[in-house]
């Protein structure tokens, strides 16, 4: 078992209409198929602050340590540019004490980080505004997480920082030790960017990555008129980890050259070639682990 392999555990939260476990019982699976650890979703159905108080947090924690799982990360869901429409609210405030409070939690089940995300860009405020808004609650909220002994990383996953010199930008902006880079290769290879020069320019900034792989399908749109077919933004359907296009032999090859140690998760958080059947998400996972002892080392 290699401890450095997490699953993520919306892969089994049933959010894209696949077979779903409660979170306890996502534990058990992921030590079931061998993995590490657990990246786990911090909100409904799985890990909600709502849900979760003190005493539900030990038991998570027992639960985890119970099950032989050694690394824990806690994947959050913010967006510092929320509703910039409506300035009168704080929504900066807001933001920054939900990752404050999922750094507590984070620390009471044993998790060393917080997984964050940016912010996606409103029409209501100027791009600098944004950038700067969400350069700032980042700074605040690692600030607020060290004392807690929990790093934030951020994920490049939504529109402010999505292109990797962007994001390579945003952290040295933020410019704090507890604000760390959770950068993953889908997105740059969606976008057409070369993987080895953004992980070589990213890894020693990194604690984790995501993964998950994928195939593209094409879109059209008839035209009655033209008597043809227009072509639309393909879609893109997660496959098998040995499957997809996205070049992670390349992303990871550079990653470890660059020096990166950290904890890599699998996830199924879309929908998946084979269907949403438990039997197909666990074909999936055991895909992934061994993909993962020849590429994560």
């Amino acid at each position: 078992m290699n401890e450095r392999l997490l699953l993520h555990t919306v892969s089994y939260a049933g959010l894209w209409g696949q077979a779903s476990l409660p979170l306890e019982d996502t534990v058990g699976k992921a030590a079931e198929l061998g993995f590490g650890g657990v990246m786990v979703m911090a909100k409904r159905p799985h890990f909600s602050l709502l849900d979760y108080g003190s005493e539900r947090r030990k038991s998570l924690r027992d639960r985890i340590q119970a099950a032989g799982l050694k690394r824990v990360c806690l994947a959050g869901y913010n967006n510092f540019t929320g509703d910039l429409s409506h300035g009168e609210i704080p929504h900066g405030e807001i933001q920054v004490h939900y990752l404050t409070e999922l750094a507590r939690a984070a620390s009471e089940i044993g998790a060393t980080a917080v997984r964050v995300f940016t912010g996606y860009e409103e029409p209501a405020a100027p791009y600098a505004r944004q950038w700067d808004l969400v350069v700032k609650c980042l700074r605040e909220a690692a600030g607020r997480a060290a004392g807690f002994g929990v790093v934030l990383g951020v994920q490049n996953h939504h529109d402010l920082g999505a292109d990797w010199e962007s994001f390579r930008d945003l952290l040295a902006e933020v410019d704090h030790p507890n604000c760390r880079a959770m950068f993953d290769a889908w997105a740059p290879a969606l976008q057409g960017a070369g993987l080895r020069a953004a992980a070589g320019a990213l890894a020693g900034r990194m604690i984790h990555s995501t993964v998950a792989n994928y195939q593209k399908r094409a879109r059209f749109h008839y035209a009655p008129d033209l008597v043809n077919y227009e072509p639309q933004t393909p879609r893109v359907v997660a496959a098998s980890m040995r499957e997809g296009f996205i070049d992670y032999a390349s992303f990871f090859a550079a990653l470890h050259a660059g020096g990166f140690t950290g904890t890599v998760a699998y996830e199924m958080c879309s929908p998946l070639l084979g269907g949403g059947a438990m039997a197909n998400l666990d074909a999936h996972a055991r895909v992934f682990l061994e993909w993962a002892g020849e590429h994560v080392k």
